[in-house]
């Protein structure tokens, strides 16, 4: 496991995710178990999950930001993260990331997390 609990440097590296790899699903349902501590939701649903990259190797890179820079968990939620997804089945490395850009905002949450959050 590698996690980088600093932001990215310079020009995000955000592509799209690795959707029709057989691990994705699962990948998504790991980060779905993740909840930031503030809010009752869970990342995947709240939009802070950016890009999941799976590559032939099985190798997860994932992409994340937080609510806040000033997260109080910004140092520990790449580990979390990680934790969550290398149990699974054929995962065999995962590197999670965090970056500022693009801010996250509640326009980037789910309709569920909405619904959730009581914002619908």
């Amino acid at each position: 496991m590698t996690q980088n609990a600093e932001p990215l440097e310079g020009t995000p590296l955000i592509a799209p995710s690795s959707t029709d790899h057989p691990l994705y699903d699962q990948v998504v349902e790991a980060c779905r178990s993740v909840y930031d501590p503030e809010i009752p939701v869970n990342i995947y649903d709240l939009g802070l999950v950016y890009t999941i990259d799976i590559n032939p190797q099985n190798e997860v890179r994932v992409i994340m930001s937080l609510t806040a820079p000033g997260c109080p968990v910004a140092g520990e939620m790449p580990g979390w993260v990680a934790d969550a997804i290398e149990p699974l089945p054929g995962v065999k490395h995962v590197d999670v990331e965090l970056t500022w850009e693009p801010q996250w905002g509640m326009d980037m949450m789910s309709d569920e997390a909405r619904l959730e959050l009581g914002f619908m």
